[in-house]
């Protein structure tokens, strides 16, 4: 091979790699977020617990006070249950 031709061939291989790397980002993407609303949904106590879980570690961390996590879950469960 021709130094031209080597030069040719590890140019288009190069751009042919940029190509499957550009389009496989995408394809990446759209598996990703079939996999999110495909997947199935918690019930309602699951989330709840959850949710219980979240707010007692939040408390834990002194982000919130015991009582705005009570008062917030007394929301969340009119919410999340009258979902169900």
């Amino acid at each position: 091979m021709t130094h031209k031709a080597v030069r040719y061939a590890t140019k288009s291989t190069a751009a042919a790699a940029g190509t499957i790397a550009t389009a496989a980002s995408p394809v990446a993407a759209a598996a990703v977020a079939a996999s999110i609303i495909l997947s199935p949904v918690a019930d309602a106590s699951t989330r709840m617990e959850g949710v219980q879980a979240d707010l007692q570690r939040a408390v834990q961390l002194k982000q919130i006070t015991e009582e705005q996590a009570l008062r917030f879950e007394a929301k969340l469960v009119g919410r999340i249950l009258g979902e169900a």
